[in-house]
């Protein structure tokens, strides 16, 4: 190779070193009034976000990605894992075909193998427990051969698969998973040096005990309400850190105390329907902007568990989506509208003082609806069930 390609090459990694942020978004599609994936991704890089997880390996997404300096998360959906799982050809065909035509110009870097998986609870579900952790394994074995050794393989979980959670310190994973599968997918994360991905949402527990958690301690803004763990001493001011660190404690239980965390999805709905406590534009721009203030902070904040240490966030989501099952929130999550405005004032580098956002309109829906409530994520609370955190 000639000196001059050596060097075009030097500066083109140079200028993609240099992304805009730490902060990634999802992009999802389940919308039938979205911008095209070209203009999407020149509203992600406009809004200088640093990484973008999509939910499938669709090629125009990728193709288009090549042009940016966006670090990108793929993902496998659910229905392929048992066929990855059973069969390494069919782990080396899906690597052909969705990975190589696009890498290394488009910078790749997690592939995540379904979604929630463990939050199935079906005998179809439960076939999925069996084959994720060899489908993981399968995947890795594909990209070696082609020696591809810079995408690390993971799967975002939810805050389910912990059995208890409060105090953090007492937190457990489930014991239907516990050593069928967390044990195996600890041994792997930890050998690959890969992360553990998780989707947490502080909104749902605050939402359905907004009684015994405060608004305030749910959105970075609990310095007057402390908690702490009676069985750690550690101290907490805000619900994001319990809830990460009570999968850090049971991650260390298992053996397992140093595996690094990827919050793969995180937010706060901007509306919902009128029973649904706290989904406004307000706490939603104040979740995400206290949110990118303290990810983004040099050096890194980290939780009370583990101090200093950076957390890869990817803020759920890029739009409103329209064709979202499921009560009203689950269709107002996005940081733009479909036409590709901002919902709200939003900066995914950190840098723009709080004061110079622009006003917000006032909430009317931080107090319970004095009515019948909708079933609005009841899993969710009870996977991270902190009634005892009276802050």
């Amino acid at each position: 190779m000639s000196t001059v390609a050596i060097f075009l090459i030097f500066l083109l990694l140079l200028s993609r070193s240099k992304a805009s942020s730490n902060i990634g978004v999802n992009y999802g599609q389940l919308g039938n009034n979205l911008p095209s994936p070209h203009r999407s991704i020149e509203l992600l890089t406009t809004m200088k976000a640093g990484r973008v997880k999509i939910y499938d390996a669709n090629p125009e997404i990728l193709r288009l990605l090549s042009n940016t300096k966006l670090k990108v998360s793929i993902m496998i959906p659910n229905n392929e894992i048992s066929g990855i799982a059973a069969n390494q050809s069919i782990a080396d065909e899906w690597v052909r075909n969705n990975v190589l035509p696009y890498y290394p110009n488009t910078m790749i870097r997690y592939l995540l193998m379904g979604n929630e998986v463990l939050s199935y609870n079906s005998e179809q579900g439960h076939q999925m427990w069996r084959d994720l952790v060899p489908a993981m394994r399968s995947i890795e074995r594909s990209l070696r051969a082609q020696n591809i050794r810079d995408i690390k393989i993971g799967t975002p979980l939810a805050m389910d698969v912990l059995q208890s959670t409060f105090p953090p310190s007492s937190s457990a994973f489930r014991s239907d998973i516990r050593d069928s599968v967390m044990v195996p997918m600890l041994k792997f994360l930890d050998q690959t040096k890969s992360f553990f991905f998780i989707d947490v949402y502080p909104y749902f527990p605050w939402s359905m005990n907004s009684y015994n958690i405060s608004l305030e301690f749910a959105l970075f803004r609990g310095n007057s309400s402390r908690t702490r763990d009676p069985g750690s001493g550690l101290v907490y001011t805000n619900l994001l850190d319990q809830m990460l660190d009570s999968l850090i404690f049971a991650m260390a239980k298992l053996g397992y105390p140093d595996i690094n965390l990827v919050i793969s999805e995180t937010g706060w709905p901007n509306s919902g329907d009128r029973e649904e406590l706290g989904a406004n534009t307000i706490n939603a721009a104040t979740y995400n902007r206290n949110l990118i203030q303290r990810m983004t902070t040099k050096p890194p904040i980290g939780t009370p568990a583990r101090p200093g240490v950076a957390i890869p966030t990817f803020i759920f989501s890029l739009f409103d989506e329209n064709q979202k099952p499921g009560p009203g929130t689950e269709r107002h999550w996005g940081l733009l509208h479909p036409d590709g405005t901002p919902i709200y004032d939003i900066d995914l580098t950190g840098k723009q003082p709080m004061k110079d956002f622009a006003a917000l309109p006032a909430s009317n829906n931080n107090k319970p609806f004095k009515g019948k409530m909708l079933g609005v994520a009841a899993r969710e609370v009870e996977e991270t069930d902190l009634s005892e955190n009276c802050t």
